[in-house]
């Protein structure tokens, strides 16, 4: 039997998520998860400038103009998974951005301090998004990435009997 919110009795013994705090742990996630986006953009704009981000991706094979989008992907996506709005979807919407970052470092091996960056980081970055996508939203969240009380993307709850039975 799979475990279920609306079936209690169907949690295995061996879940251990404490519900009351796991929203809280999810919110430290989203953030720090949403720093680190944050920071990579501002080293984009501050340190290597966006003409150098520019000058970076033409020399690695991509459009150099696509430095542009990159820079606002990972700052609005930073400030939007630190604000909690849409936190979901946002997580989701960084990978595409992660796994072009990954064919850069992927020939430099898998250390990050290697010369060029490998590609550990990269690659926990974007498990990290993938976490962050399936957790859910956390606590504080400005907008819900779901509406349902489950959690679960583009699910609705299932209606009780006692509340279907009061709407008919």
């Amino acid at each position: 039997m799979l475990y279920s919110p609306d079936r209690p009795e169907a949690r295995p013994s061996s879940v251990s998520i404490d519900l009351r705090t796991a929203p809280y742990a999810v919110f430290a996630f989203r953030f720090a998860l949403g720093a680190v986006f944050i920071a990579h953009a501002l080293l984009k704009l501050l340190v290597f400038t966006l003409p150098g981000t520019v000058a970076f991706f033409a020399a690695h094979g991509f459009p150099g103009w696509t430095a542009y989008p990159v820079f606002a992907a990972e700052l609005l996506g930073g400030l939007a998974l630190i604000a909690g709005a849409w936190p979901r979807w946002v997580a989701l919407a960084l990978v595409p951005v992660m796994l072009g970052a990954l064919t850069v470092h992927w020939p430099n091996g898998w250390s990050f301090t290697a010369p060029e960056g490998g590609w550990e980081y990269v690659a926990f970055l974007i498990a990290a998004l993938l976490v962050q996508a399936g957790v859910g939203d956390g606590a504080f969240a400005l907008r819900r990435s779901a509406p349902d009380a489950t959690g679960a993307l583009g699910r609705r709850a299932p209606r009780s009997r006692s509340s279907a039975a009061s709407a008919a």
